[in-house]
């Protein structure tokens, strides 16, 4: 049953609390965690080379987010263009400084950097979360660079990524 005046955004906010309140009623029902609230523990395989990969790319890029100039450093990632499994190797111009929220972004398909280092938004963003204002505002920023020529993206591996995840 709709009531005039509320829009569409406040039932469903209504609706996403009506089923945190049920969730959480499970959750106090369920059974007691391992010691201290925590669950059973799993196997993580570490990726050898991973932090050096973080460190050379932190270097490279003069400690800065190659595309909002960000240097908070607990906020910088190393975004690997063609993923580990892809191209399993750390490699410097395989890599991007990003902000963490642009690496997530990046790693999904909603960003890329093109092939002549522009970062390209998709509009997947706005038809799926209605929002992104703050990313389309970067939309065909020109990408900040390593000064040495050869840490600088692969243009094979972003051509890669913007074939084969970029939502467009």
């Amino acid at each position: 049953m709709r009531n005039a005046g509320f829009g569409e955004g406040e039932r469903i906010w209504l609706e996403c609390l009506a089923r945190a309140r049920s969730t959480t009623s499970m959750i106090a029902e369920m059974p007691a965690p391992i010691e201290g609230g925590y669950g059973a523990p799993v196997m993580h395989l570490p990726r050898l080379g991973q932090k050096s990969f973080r460190i050379a790319v932190l270097d490279s890029y003069a400690r800065r987010c190659s595309i909002t100039n960000e240097k908070t450093l607990p906020a910088l990632e190393a975004a690997h263009i063609q993923p580990y499994s892809v191209l399993p190797q750390h490699s410097v111009n395989n890599g991007i400084l990003f902000r963490a929220d642009i690496h997530r972004l990046f790693d999904s398909g909603y960003v890329t950097v093109t092939p002549d280092l522009h970062f390209l938004v998709s509009a997947k963003i706005r038809e799926e979360f209605e929002n992104g204002r703050d990313y389309y505002r970067l939309n065909g920023a020109a990408m900040r660079l390593p000064e040495r020529v050869g840490d600088r993206p692969m243009g094979e591996a972003l051509r890669w990524h913007n074939e084969e995840r970029f939502l467009g």
